[in-house]
């Protein structure tokens, strides 16, 4: 089975430029917070039922468990069914890192004409890479030309005219249209007839994916029983995101700093992940691996660890509300 390019990511190597003891008495742990506000940082891996729009779902979410905002991880027609992260409150800020990564889908194709199982697997090797599509008619998109990139195609199973597989693809491709390329590359014509996603945003089939039926009977566990233990599980701390991106941890220090929308200077840096290369997109945590913003990195890995002085990243997404981490005066350098 092939890997979405944030699953290829191999264990970072963990680079220290000081090492801290968190203070306990601001923050939590993730995992950690109480219900209220675990659930206003919170995001869902949602089993997306047919027939209803994203946003609908969506709405739904918000109207369950009594949120201001409940924002989803990339549009599935009301026909397709599967993995729908929605991230709740004070989460939506962070809806772009669900939107700008790769999915995955378990396809359904039906072939107008009788195809040999090999014409099919040789078209399939053939998509791996860059392709061009034109949107769909029935679309909501202008109807041009472009370019996107098919990760991995998995030949499951063909039975008459009815061929299953899976696709792991860049955002923005189509699968309908796919199944039709697919088929013209095999000498038919072909449609797509099923189609579930089976991964989003860090997010798949596999690991705590919850119906709305779960989600209402969690939040009336909470509110009627005050056993909160099903609705934390149905719903997960927004830091699980960050496994998209790269991590800069912070000092304690610097934390209210930031929250004030200041940007990180190299001196408030307690450790980075390696790799982290100027321009690129990563996460600000704190030492109980909160996330207290996502921003662009001005600095490589190396630089933030050794730098005396500078701006290493600038938050363009500040997830942290003020007052969290007391206020402190900056050190010599974070000024």
């Amino acid at each position: 089975m092939g890997l979405l390019p944030y699953e290829k990511r191999e264990k970072p190597e963990i680079l220290v430029r000081k090492e801290e003891e968190t203070n306990p008495n601001y923050g939590y742990i993730p995992e950690e917070r109480p219900i209220e506000e675990y659930i206003k940082n919170g995001v869902i891996n949602l089993d997306k039922p047919k027939g209803p729009t994203s946003h609908q779902v969506s709405d739904w979410v918000k109207k369950i468990l009594h949120v201001k905002k409940a924002g989803h991880g990339g549009t599935l027609d009301p026909a397709v069914t599967g993995v729908l992260p929605i991230a709740l409150d004070n989460a939506t800020k962070i809806m772009r890192l669900f939107l700008l990564s790769g999915k995955e889908y378990v396809a359904l194709m039906h072939l107008h004409s009788d195809i040999h199982e090999g014409k099919i697997r040789d078209a399939m090797k053939r998509f791996v890479g860059k392709i061009e599509q034109i949107p769909p008619k029935r679309s909501h998109v202008k109807r041009v030309k472009r370019e996107r990139e098919i990760y991995y195609i998995e030949f499951l199973e063909k039975k008459g005219r009815d061929v299953l597989f899976r696709v792991g693809a860049e955002k923005g491709t189509y699968i309908r249209r796919l199944c039709e390329q697919l088929g013209a590359m095999a000498g038919t014509r072909a449609h797509m007839v099923e189609l579930r996603r089976t991964k989003a945003g860090g997010f798949n089939e596999n690991e705590r994916l919850v119906t709305l039926q779960d989600l209402e009977d969690a939040y009336a566990f909470w509110k009627e029983d005050g056993n909160e233990k099903f609705l934390r599980y149905c719903i997960q701390p927004m830091e699980v995101v960050t496994k998209l991106v790269p991590k800069v941890w912070v000092l304690d220090s610097t934390v209210d700093s930031l929250t004030h929308g200041a940007p990180l200077a190299a001196p408030g840096i307690s450790k980075v992940e390696d790799g982290i290369r100027k321009g690129m997109e990563v996460a600000v945590m704190t030492s109980k691996n909160e996330l207290v913003g996502i921003g662009i990195a001005q600095m490589r890995s190396q630089g933030m660890v050794e730098a005396e002085k500078g701006i290493a990243v600038k938050l363009d997404r500040v997830t942290m509300p003020i007052g969290v981490y007391p206020r402190q005066r900056p050190s010599k350098g974070e000024e």
